[in-house]
């Protein structure tokens, strides 16, 4: 499996990043422990995911994400309405 995944910054919730990978758990650990340039210097917890079978799938969703502020907006507020 394949995960895009996003996280938001504890103590900061517009903080947020999104990614993929195939191993959800160690990524997370990669990004609290500031192994990516991207997430260091916060620690962070994992408030959404999906799951795919296919690495481009999940990368494909994460690229879109990024790259289409309405999608993205989109479930940023579906979060803000759960969290």
């Amino acid at each position: 499996m394949f995960y895009m995944y996003v996280l938001q910054a504890k103590g900061n919730s517009r903080n947020r990043y999104i990614g993929y990978t195939a191993d959800l758990v160690r990524r997370l650990r990669e990004h609290d422990r500031g192994e990516s340039t991207s997430t260091r210097g916060s620690r962070w917890q994992l408030v959404y995911y999906e799951a795919y079978t296919t690495q481009s799938a999940a990368r494909e969703r994460e690229r879109r994400l990024k790259s289409d502020g309405r999608i993205k907006r989109f479930l940023y507020d579906r979060l803000d309405k759960h969290l």
